[in-house]
């Protein structure tokens, strides 16, 4: 039987590359998602990935979620936290509420998403945690205060958690992208993408299925002693 893999924002951009990558490397995947019930169902029928639809920033409907997938398709040994959103604003500017929607979703929805899960995993004795943060996390970014400190501290649990998880078979990495040539990457003004690019050593923007082949990685056998490690994928732009 295969392993089952669950990636949140699984049916979209970077969370579609990735759940494409863990089926093709013989997962048996569930992707979830927030809202676009329209996107979710072409991915299914494209792929033949089911997708199940909760807020990861509530607890009972992450909790709720998690049991039915694992209802459908078996215990969840790996799983990717990779559902994020953005609320830019200049901090002077930005509101109570744009800082909480972000936090929400991009940290507490990590915790959301592996808390209820976990249990099982010490107690099979095999996991692999892996969440999906990003450049701005490791070097800050203007307008994205909110973000930056969301991604920031994935990266904290990332470290802590992966002490804790390393006698019972679980590890915990991250990911960091960069520039990422997804739908809204590419929406930006061409002009801003051109000096997007002009920042990255490597001349152009990342390919979603780059990060994807990171997150094959993490969640094999062969990727046992990597714990608590950051992959920095972003051409070169920034170096830890």
């Amino acid at each position: 039987m295969s392993r089952v893999a669950l990636v949140t924002g699984g049916s979209r951009g970077i969370g579609a590359a990735i759940s494409k990558a863990l089926k093709g490397a013989g997962y048996t995947v569930a992707a979830s998602y927030a809202g676009n019930d329209e996107a979710a169902a072409k991915f299914t029928e494209e792929t033949g990935i089911k997708t199940y639809k909760w807020d990861v920033g509530n607890y009972e409907a992450s909790k709720a979620g998690l049991a039915q997938v694992e209802s459908d398709l078996g215990p969840i040994d790996v799983v990717v936290a990779n559902a994020g959103i953005t609320r830019d604003a200049p901090f002077h500017r930005m509101t109570p509420e744009q800082w909480h929607d972000v936090v929400n979703t991009n940290l507490t929805g990590v915790f959301n998403t592996v808390h209820p899960i976990y249990p099982g995993m010490r107690e099979r004795g095999f996991g692999r945690v892996i969440v999906i943060s990003s450049i701005n996390g490791q070097k800050g970014q203007f307008g994205q205060v909110n973000y930056s400190a969301t991604k920031a501290g994935d990266l904290g649990f990332v470290k802590a958690l992966a002490q804790e998880g390393a006698a019972k078979g679980i590890t915990a990495n991250a990911i960091c992208p960069g520039y990422i040539a997804t739908d809204m990457v590419m929406a930006v003004p061409e002009k801003v993408r051109n000096s997007i690019i002009a920042q990255i050593p490597t001349g152009r923007l990342g390919e979603p299925e780059e990060i994807a082949r990171c997150v094959v990685f993490l969640a094999s056998d062969d990727a046992a002693f990597l714990n608590g490690s950051t992959i920095t994928a972003n051409g070169g732009q920034f170096f830890v």
